[in-house]
């Protein structure tokens, strides 16, 4: 049986981006019994920016609620919270005695956000090498990711090999599952990448359906009298099809049949309608799942002392090998 991994952090709220990427096929994960699946909330991740600590609080509970509300399941997969197993720091220091400064500094996310003008923290700088420990702890094997992501991926296969190198074979080297969905862009602008930082152009899963039916017909268009698809010169009617694609099971060529000789004002209704209707179960649970903390928190409870003796087996070994007493 393959170990499967994936850490999801506690930044806000969910929205159409995050479910079409890893959270659908997380999901989908489930339905395979090869694996054995272990989701947690990375919340120490996200302590590496500016935050109110009463507000992360929220976040990770409201996570939490969403993650089982859009059907991760307990019976089927292991949901814990980061913090809860404490061998993931303790690796995270262990691996950072065989990582280099030179790794983390050509790390392209790191040197974006400094970019932008971030002061960055040790937290930050570091922030790949506790991804990595989140994957390894676990021996994980396959762990389903985005594109931004694959080179967070890479220094996880690279400390495995590292370690196993120095001290014997301990880490298998991770591979990515990549979403198959294209990265979903602004709504209302198709060259920025879908983001709550934008929210006129970010579908939120927990938007109402009047509030979902306005902002897909503001969503951008072109030009064109017809659908069509073609990212690289329609970006912002191609982002549309791709999202109707994606929720209808179908490919981009067959909504651009399906909608040949429509309109976008129709072609729009008929998008919000389907994106309505399938997040219509998820607001359902949500609001049950919200009125009870009891139940959630006894999933994360029972989630992290499923992880944790497994988390405990790896670092004996690992602090046996490394010559710790």
């Amino acid at each position: 049986m393959k170990i499967v991994t994936s850490g999801i952090q506690p930044s806000g709220t969910l929205h159409l981006g995050n479910y079409l990427g890893m959270l659908q096929q997380a999901v989908q994960l489930q339905d395979n019994s090869n694996y054995r699946r272990f989701y947690f909330i990375v919340d120490l991740h996200s302590l590496t920016g500016r935050y109110s600590p009463k507000e992360k609080a929220k976040e990770i509970y409201e996570l939490a609620v969403d993650l089982l509300a859009s059907g991760i399941d307990p019976k089927k997969s292991t949901l814990f919270i980061q913090s809860h197993v404490k061998e993931h720091t303790e690796l995270t220091w262990i691996f950072n005695t065989i990582t280099s400064m030179g790794q983390l500094e050509r790390m392209v996310e790191y040197k974006e956000k400094v970019a932008q003008g971030i002061t960055p923290n040790a937290g930050l700088f570091d922030y790949p090498v506790l991804m990595a420990a989140d994957v390894l702890i676990y021996k994980g094997e396959l762990v389903p990711v985005g594109e931004d992501q694959l080179q967070h991926l890479e220094l996880a296969r690279d400390t495995a090999r590292a370690f196993n190198q120095r001290f014997g074979k301990t880490f298998p080297e991770p591979k990515a599952i990549l979403t198959k969905a294209p990265r979903v862009m602004s709504l209302n602008n198709a060259r920025q990448k879908m983001s709550k930082s934008l929210p006129q152009g970010c579908l939120f899963l927990t938007d109402s359906p009047k509030v979902m039916r306005e902002k897909i017909m503001r969503a951008e268009t072109d030009s064109y009298t017809e659908i069509g698809y073609d990212p690289a010169r329609r970006g912002a009617i191609s982002n549309l099809v791709m999202i109707y694609a994606e929720f209808s099971r179908l490919t981009t060529s067959e909504v651009v049949k399906m909608f040949k000789g429509v309109g976008y004002a129709e072609f729009k209704k008929e998008l919000a309608e389907l994106i309505i209707r399938t997040f219509k179960p998820f607001q359902e649970r949500r609001v049950r799942l919200v009125k009870n903390r009891s139940q959630v928190m006894k999933v994360l409870e029972k989630g992290a002392k499923s992880a944790a003796p497994i988390a405990h087996a790896t670092m004996e070994e690992v602090r046996r090998k490394v010559g710790l007493i």
